[in-house]
């Protein structure tokens, strides 16, 4: 933790210290309305992912306009999200381990707790330590649509597990979970289609195969930023986990939109300052790999096509520059990341801005939630 906050509410953008976490609060708020409009008249609901931003001031807006709750991957984000009053949170990973059942039972007999299982040995173990601390939580089958990472094959395999939660008094069979994570990011419109198409096949092969064994697949849960108005028009998803939109990350804006997608705002940036200008070619700037997540590429310099992020060290990020005077020492720069989602991770701030001034103050109180 830094000992001093990159800015105070009040404070003219110019002011802020750098590097630091920028959220464009006009284009954070049209975002948040776009995705709500995008469900507008359909039955399907959000659950957006908490882990895009770790923070629950932005989950209390999210379920002020309409969430039903939210997403997180680990316990210890459910914990926070939970203390800080959210009052429904699904866990989107298998929780596995004696250290972790006793914390996610405790968070059960206060909140709405959901998880998800791939192997009957998850939902025993579930089972016995709802038992013994006499808690219950929704559980829901993942099956694996086309991702290869967690889950079981549809069909059969989803049917056993299932009937295997639904004989446990205490555990609820929620439903089914059914992300396909990989169609996120393809580029054009036909790929992401054609992968969404074998999701929601295999989701409803195995609601069939849960149903014929006389069981209720209430909930089929999914669908990511890249591909949400697909899964919303199946008629076979009714749940939404989309997260990036609220912020709209350098990958996501490199997907080619269809018809059917909505346009949203690049709302997140990091502030960085040129600390250093070695030669006519290149400025050397104060966020580096400690700054922004680059898994998803080098960021993007925001508004200054002629400058390109090129390389990133530590604390030194190196920024090519066409002639010797378009970049002087203490010039700042907003860039884009990459990934939203780690690049939160670096921060315990987020520095809201409207206009020229910070708004607002919004604590990470996620940051390093990994149990």
């Amino acid at each position: 933790m830094s000992p001093w906050p990159a800015a105070a509410v009040g404070d003219h953008r110019d002011a802020i210290d750098t590097p630091a976490l920028i959220l464009d609060l006009d284009a954070f708020e049209k975002n948040l309305s776009s995705m709500r409009a995008a469900l507008s008249g359909t039955s399907v609901r959000l659950r957006p992912h908490g882990k895009s931003h770790k923070c629950p001031e932005i989950a209390r807006r999210q379920m002020a306009l309409g969430a039903v709750g939210i997403c997180v991957q680990k316990v210890s984000e459910a914990s926070v999200f939970v203390d800080a009053g959210i009052p429904d949170v699904l866990i989107t990973n298998q929780v596995v381990g004696p250290a972790k059942l006793p914390h996610l039972m405790e968070l059960a007999r206060r909140a709405r707790i959901g998880v998800l299982v791939d192997h009957a040995a998850q939902i025993d173990a579930l089972a016995a330590a709802a038992r013994a601390q006499r808690a219950s939580l929704d559980v829901y089958v993942e099956v694996d649509v086309g991702a290869n990472r967690c889950g079981v094959a549809p069909g059969a395999a989803a049917a056993e597990l299932a009937e295997r939660i639904g004989a446990s008094p205490a555990l609820r069979f929620a439903g089914l979970q059914c992300y396909h994570g990989a169609a996120q990011h393809l580029r054009s419109p036909g790929e992401r289609a054609q992968a969404i198409a074998t999701a929601t096949r295999s989701a409803v092969e195995s609601k069939a195969a849960i149903e014929a064994r006389g069981m209720t697949v209430a909930i089929i849960t999914g669908a990511g930023t890249g591909t949400f108005p697909l899964e919303r028009d199946s008629g076979v998803f009714n749940e939404l986990q989309a997260g990036s939109y609220l912020f709209l990350d350098g990958d996501y804006a490199q997907n080619q939109l269809g018809a059917a997608d909505v346009h949203f705002r690049h709302a997140l940036f990091v502030l960085t300052t040129v600390m250093s200008r070695p030669g006519a070619d290149r400025a050397i700037v104060d966020a580096g790999l400690k700054a922004s997540s680059v898994d998803s590429g080098m960021p993007a310099v925001w508004q200054r096509d002629e400058l390109r992020y090129g390389k990133a060290s530590d604390e030194h990020g190196v920024v090519t520059t066409p002639h010797a005077d378009s970049l002087s020492l203490g010039d700042r720069l907003m860039l884009v990341p990459g990934h939203c989602d780690p690049t939160v991770n670096l921060y315990d701030q987020i520095v809201c801005v409207r206009g020229e001034r910070v708004e607002a103050i919004w604590p990470v109180a996620a940051r390093g939630a990994l149990l």
